[in-house]
Order: structure tokens, then C-alpha cells, then sequence
């Protein structure tokens, strides 16, 4: 399949998968609870993204005159457990959690379920029983920013063997995981050398820390992919500070910072749609049904597509997070 087809078929998938989505939530408002005290548990609030996915989150509840109570867990479990008794102490009534990791909130999880509130989670699934998981394929999204840097390298010369740079997220997150193995498959299949780098958290202070030890120790470098655009911003920022323009970077969730180096440059050379408002919306509005007692899918998928050279202009970055036109 062709560069340009492949694309096209990636952005017709995402429309499909938001159209789902969405048609998964628009219909059978009776069965939604109104007025509601949603919990939310966040993993941490030091990434932009997840201030993002607050903000919709908190503007859709209050939309439909219902009240969000966050707590954030700043990344550490035992106070993402001691969080999660909280909303539960508080009475809410259904539950949303974002999990610094996916098996270590269980004892939390089984005081919700003793309480009889049903849980759900978001961006990040879980090892366990819940009534739906509200996020995007981040193995897809490593996926489609792989074949672009690939292709990308390839046409810059690139020989098999080239080292690529990989920022992680944080230890032991799905979403990392996701995003780490999408990217892997791809780019060593076309023979490059992928170099793990640290565990940066999602956080750009701790990617530029890592860059500049990373740099040094691998002067051969060819490009860096990152788990965030922001931790891939502070990797270019490390980058040109070296005068190493030549080195391309990649990232995942269509920072509007990103996007825009996109348009306007040659070095940030892709990243993939991850809109933190709309999963903050659909989030909520998949709570409100599940705390009516409706039945929903078990993964609900919000959509993700390219951003490149090719498809920039399809987004406004007027926000923090490009959203597609």
C-alpha cells in the first residue's frame, strides 16, 4: 500500500471509529442518570494531556448539570488507592479511573465494588473487572507515527541499522506499552535499531534530562520517538541545542506545539490526533449511562489518525491539543 493510501486508509478508519463512538453514546438518553457525583481518579495531572482530559471532563459534567469530583494521584499508587476510597467514602456514584498502573489498584477497586459503584476506566485499562474502558488504540497510534518515521528515514538515506531513539512513558503503563510496541513492530521490520531510552513520565523537563545523556552516548543517532509530544519537544529542544537538525523526531497526541513545528519544519516529522477534550466528553457521557444501568461496549474507542506534512492542515491548533477541522 502506498504512503498517500495508507494514510487515507488510517484517517478513514479513525472517522469510523469516532462515528462509533459516538453512535454508541448519542442514543437512549432515558437511560442516563442526571445530576450525578462522578469520581474521577486521575493518574497525574503533570502531563498536559491529562490537565486537558480534566478540563473536558469537568465541562461535560457541568454541561449536563453533573458534578466531577478529580483527585490526582501524582503518580503514585498508594495515593491512587487511598484516593479511590475517598470518592468512595464521598458516595459517588460511578467511578473513573485513569491508573498510575494496571494491576496495583485492585484493593481500591474491590472497596468500589463492595460499595456497589460501578467502575470504569479511562486512556489507561486495567487488570480487572469493569464496565467499559474509554480510551483510543495506542498500539495503533505507535503504528501509523512508525511507518511515517520509517518511510521518512528511508527517503532521508537511511541505511538498515540506523538507531532510533525511544523516550518511554512510565513504567509498567498500558499505554506505554501500547504505544512502545506499535512503534517497535514497524520500524524494526523496516531494519532499524531501536535504543530504549529512560522513563521520562510523560513530562518534558525529565525528556530533556534524558536526551542530552542519550545524545551523548549515541552521536549516531538518526531520529527520537517519544511516548508524548512533549517529552518529543523536549528531545528536539536537546537536539537544537546541539545543532543536530539532522535527526528527525516523532511523537504521539497531536500537541498543537507539535503540530505547528510540523507545518512550519522538516524535523518533527509526525505525530498521531489523541484530542484530551473529547475523550474528557466521552468519558462523561459514557459514565452517565453506566450509572443508569445501561449496558455499553466493553472498549469504547475514541479515534486517532496521522498528522504529517500531508495532513496538517486538517487541524486547528487554536488549543492545547490539535482538533481536527
Amino acid at each position: 500500500m502506498s504512503g498517500t493510501t495508507r494514510r487515507t486508509a488510517s484517517r478513514t478508519v479513525a472517522v469510523g471509529a469516532i462515528a462509533l463512538a459516538t453512535g454508541l453514546l448519542g442514543g437512549h438518553h432515558e437511560a442516563q442518570a442526571k445530576g450525578l457525583l462522578i469520581g474521577f481518579s486521575q493518574a497525574t495531572l503533570q502531563s498536559p494531556f491529562y490537565v486537558q482530559l480534566k478540563t473536558g471532563a469537568e465541562a461535560a459534567a457541568k454541561a449536563s448539570g453533573d458534578t466531577v469530583i478529580v483527585l490526582d494521584a501524582n503518580g503514585d499508587v498508594n495515593k491512587q488507592n487511598n484516593d479511590i476510597q475517598d470518592l468512595v467514602t464521598r458516595g459517588v456514584k460511578v467511578l473513573i479511573v485513569n491508573p498510575v498502573n494496571p494491576d496495583a489498584v485492585a484493593p481500591a477497586l474491590s472497596a468500589a465494588a463492595d460499595a456497589h459503584i460501578p467502575v470504569m476506566t479511562v486512556d489507561r485499562a486495567i487488570h480487572g473487572d469493569v464496565a467499559t474502558y474509554v480510551g483510543r488504540n495506542n498500539e495503533a497510534m505507535g503504528h501509523i507515527v512508525g511507518e511515517e518515521l520509517a518511510a521518512r528515514l528511508k527517503a532521508a538515506g537511511a541505511k538498515p541499522g540506523a538507531k532510533i531513539i525511544e523516550i518511554q512513558g512510565d513504567a509498567g503503563g498500558t499505554v506505554m506499552a501500547a504505544r512502545r510496541d506499535g512503534f517497535n513492530k514497524v520500524v524494526q521490520a523496516a531494519g532499524y535499531r531501536v535504543v530504549m531510552g529512560p522513563y521520562a513520565e510523560y513530562v518534558r523537563s525529565n525528556a530533556v534530562t534524558a536526551m542530552q545523556d542519550l545524545l551523548q552516548a549515541n552521536a549516531d543517532v538518526k531520529a527520537v520517538y517519544a511516548h508524548n509530544d512533549d517529552m518529543a519537544l523536549g528531545a528536539l529542544q536537546v537536539l537544537r541545542e546541539n545543532n543536530r537538525t539532522d535527526v528527525l523526531v516523532a511523537g504521539v497526541d497531536g500537541l498543537s506545539e507539535a503540530v505547528k513545528d510540523i507545518a512550519g519544519g522538516n524535523q518533527y516529522v509526525a505525530t498521531a490526533a489523541n484530542d484530551p477534550i473529547r475523550l474528557g466528553a466521552v468519558t462523561i457521557e459514557t459514565a452517565q449511562k453506566v450509572a443508569g444501568g445501561q449496558k455499553v461496549q466493553p472498549f469504547i474507542d475514541a479515534g486517532t489518525s496521522l498528522i504529517d506534512k500531508q495532513t496538517v492542515n486538517q487541524y486547528n491548533t487554536d488549543s492545547l491539543f490539535a482538533r481536527h477541522n
